[in-house]
């Protein structure tokens, strides 16, 4: 489903990445895990199409994201940390951008909604950060597109709403969906993910499976230890 090899990137003359390769397969909940300012949101941006690399190739469901077509962007959705609404109410806001995505479904986002416990008739500009957040991950959800990517999702959201949060990505999941979930607040994403990347100098140093890990393992992967352990050694 997406397939980075060998990709460069930089501000201006800041090198972020350099070499990045990464491979990930429909199926799965990934969370991306790094340090501050390493580069997570940047990745993300890339596979969205809203960044280019300077080098590599980057494909995203057999296309390249740098283009930007529609067939490509219909397809994906990308959850920013910061969500830029317009003056509307999450109810129009489903009639005006649901037309993009040919699966959204207005009935499960209403529902989704609900369970956030987010009014649908109040504009945006009187709902807090969390509850706007809240908006956006129930219409991501909703367009029930291969792809989600998610930036710091549980940003803003209370303890109550990161449990929400976790039980709605997890009954939005199918064999034929991935999504990818940045954070570097490790633990809100503890029994919700089942594979683990770290993005560490430039490169993905840690792509596996959690499942596979388990199997192998006395006791459940602890994410928090898992990633301090796999820095060190790199």
């Amino acid at each position: 489903m997406i397939h980075l090899d060998a990709i460069s990137f930089s501000y201006e003359k800041q090198p972020l990445f350099s070499g990045l390769t990464m491979h990930l397969q429909p199926g799965h909940i990934y969370g991306l895990l790094g340090a501050n300012g390493v580069g997570k949101t940047t990745l993300l941006k890339l596979l969205a199409g809203l960044v280019f690399p300077k080098g590599g190739m980057c494909k995203v469901l057999e296309q390249e994201p740098r283009h930007r077509k529609p067939s490509l962007m219909s397809q994906l959705y990308f959850v920013a940390d910061e969500p830029h609404l317009p003056h509307s109410t999450a109810a129009r806001y489903a009639d005006t951008y649901g037309v993009f995505y040919p699966n959204f479904d207005k009935s499960l986002y209403l529902e989704y909604l609900k369970e956030f416990q987010v009014p649908a008739e109040q504009v945006f500009s009187k709902l807090s950060f969390g509850q706007r957040k809240k908006v956006v991950i129930s219409f991501a959800l909703a367009t029930q597109v291969p792809l989600v990517l998610m930036d710091e999702p549980t940003n803003g959201l209370d303890i109550p709403s990161k449990s929400t949060f976790r039980k709605l990505v997890a009954g939005a999941m199918t064999d034929e969906r991935c999504i990818v979930i940045s954070t570097h607040q490790v633990r809100d994403l503890d029994s919700l993910i089942d594979a683990v990347l770290i993005l560490h100098q430039g490169k993905i140093v840690y792509n596996e499976d959690l499942n596979a890990l388990a199997a192998e393992a006395t006791a459940q992967p602890n994410l928090e230890s898992l990633f301090q352990e796999v820095i060190q050694f790199h």
